[in-house]
């Protein structure tokens, strides 16, 4: 993890990740059954996070020039996310959770 501050719906691992100071988030999680509908409240509440969150973050600038408020976003990101989110992680929790019990037990190879 570099610090790069993801920008998404809450949807998959990013409904679990954010905690409202690690990046940014689409809308609140919601869902609407209608394409159109759902479509279009995803995109104003893109545009209002743009406008109101990331821009203003990104540009605002102190006396040396530098992003302070986005620099510590930054370093929230790799504090909260790289430990929790990574092909290691991922692929243990896929194998424990999944493969495992599929396979009807725990003597697996991937358990040693």
């Amino acid at each position: 993890m570099n610090g790069g501050l993801n920008l998404s719906v809450l949807d998959g691992w990013w409904a679990e990740a954010y905690d409202g100071l690690n990046g940014f988030a689409i809308g609140a999680g919601r869902t609407h059954s209608h394409p159109d509908i759902h479509d279009a409240r995803d995109a104003g509440d893109l545009y209002r996070v743009l406008r109101d969150e990331v821009i203003p973050l990104y540009y605002g600038r102190d006396q040396d020039g530098l992003p302070r408020g986005w620099i510590k976003r930054m370093k929230r990101t790799i504090r909260t996310l790289g430990w929790r989110f990574n092909a290691d992680r991922m692929v243990m929790d896929y194998a424990l959770h999944c493969y495992v019990p599929a396979a009807g037990g725990t003597s697996c190879s991937l358990m040693r």
